[in-house]
């Protein structure tokens, strides 16, 4: 049997595709390559191009390749993005997801993995943030999110579908042997924007608060390698089908980062300093947000490799050198043509 990944030649669903295929699995994609790159996946995998939300689509992938579970990915995920285009977000996101349950229920499908956030808690009450706190969300991203996991929850009630919903925290890092990673154009990523300007890319990076009622002022996140993140899925893939029952999780490590900490470990380990701007707060932005990862450790499978910041700083480092070199590779040759 087949799993299907949407999404997944973008930067969280390459890795996953690759950690599958890695592991043996049987994997198709269905990726509209608004944001990722078919370059990024193994030799071998199918790749579809188009909307993970065209039922007839997905229906007919389903039932050409025997897919028996589904990965979703397949989304926009940037808040001050949502905060100017709700709409766009919930289309992306919300209809998106609907159309996908709907061509999967019509097909059969009785696992599905849901690429969920932190962001729809909020500002929580309480740090580190358990799975039963109150979600209160604080922009369309966040919203669009959690209108999913409930839609979710309901077709599965209605229908027998067993699911895990992946709340991630803060995704960082790319792939150690260098093979994928965060490519897309204007990544709004901490640490993303961090090796760019210490690879000389951006003159300056900004930040967004330094009165917060915190340490340092500035926002505490929890990061979470892509790596580690994707050998999460497939623990969860494993659980749904040793017959698990539905679940709801927190994908981080439990430790907070404080923004400012996060560009003292880039600048320390590329040895290069680069100028950084203090900026007004962002609407939608939360204060702190780290993950008590208690139930994800307890019910799966899974034991983080790179479950440390200078490791994920590093691999980001290694990965943005190397897209350096390749479009200077790609320049020099357009040049001698």
């Amino acid at each position: 049997m087949t799993v299907l990944v949407t999404g997944g030649a973008g930067y969280i669903g390459s890795h996953m595709v690759l950690a599958l295929a890695e592991a043996g699995e049987s994997v198709v994609v269905i990726d509209n390559l608004s944001t990722g790159f078919s370059a990024f996946l193994p030799e071998g995998v199918p790749l579809f191009i188009g909307d993970a939300g065209d039922e007839n689509l997905v229906e007919g992938v389903i039932e050409q390749h025997s897919v028996d579970s589904i990965i979703h990915f397949a989304g926009s995920v940037v808040v001050p993005d949502s905060m100017r285009d709700p709409l766009g977000y919930y289309r992306n996101n919300t209809f998106t997801t609907r159309n996908l349950l709907n061509a999967a229920v019509k097909s059969g499908i009785n696992r599905f993995i849901f690429s969920s956030t932190a962001a729809v808690y909020g500002n929580p009450d309480q740090v580190p943030v358990p799975e039963t706190a109150p979600t209160r969300p604080l922009s369309p991203y966040g919203f669009s999110k959690l209108m999913s996991e409930i839609m979710l929850h309901d077709v599965a009630s209605a229908h027998g579908m067993k699911y895990a919903v992946l709340r991630y925290f803060n995704v960082a890092g790319a792939d150690p042997q260098g093979r994928v990673g965060l490519a897309t154009a204007g990544a709004t990523h901490l640490l993303k924007i961090a090796v760019e300007a210490a690879t000389g890319q951006r003159a300056k990076i900004d930040v967004f608060g330094t009165d917060y009622p915190t340490p340092d002022g500035s926002c505490i996140r929890d990061f979470i390698h892509v790596s580690d993140l994707a050998e999460a899925h497939r623990a969860a893939l494993s659980y749904l089908r040793g017959s698990g029952d539905s679940v709801t999780l927190n994908c981080g490590y439990g430790r907070g980062y404080s923004v400012l900490e996060t560009i003292e470990a880039v600048r320390r380990i590329s040895g290069r300093n680069f100028a950084v701007q203090y900026a007004a707060r962002r609407p939608g932005d939360i204060m702190t947000m780290v993950a008590d990862t208690g139930r994800l450790r307890a019910l799966f499978d899974w034991t983080p490799r790179y479950e440390d910041l200078d490791t994920i700083a590093t691999h980001a480092l290694a990965w943005e050198e190397k897209l350096l070199r390749e479009r200077g590779g790609l320049a020099e040759q357009a040049q001698s043509a």
